[in-house]
């Protein structure tokens, strides 16, 4: 699974883009210095996200939308179309 693929899954369980997620994470006081499992907590308990998600998301909040373009076009299962992630929802494109 690609990386955007994870966070589309995230927005298509909970009804919510990426960017509103972290709008509310930002509003609830987390930051990139913040504890992975707290994040991922939050997620499992008001939006019943699975760990491995959660933990894409909070890759995010960690160290923004712009990915490593290793896995970039190479057509394989974790293969991404940009190193750019979108977070402004899958109808946004």
């Amino acid at each position: 699974m690609s990386y955007q693929a994870y966070l589309d899954a995230i927005e298509k369980k909970t009804g919510r883009t990426p960017d509103e997620l972290l709008g509310e994470a930002a509003a609830r006081g987390f930051t990139p210095a913040s504890k992975a499992g707290d994040f991922v907590l939050w997620l499992e308990d008001d939006y019943d996200v699975g760990r491995g998600h959660a933990m894409a998301l909070w890759g995010v909040l960690k160290n923004g939308a712009t990915i490593s373009d290793k896995h970039v076009g190479s057509g394989g299962t974790h293969s991404d179309p940009s190193t750019e992630l979108r977070l402004d929802g899958i109808d946004r494109r």
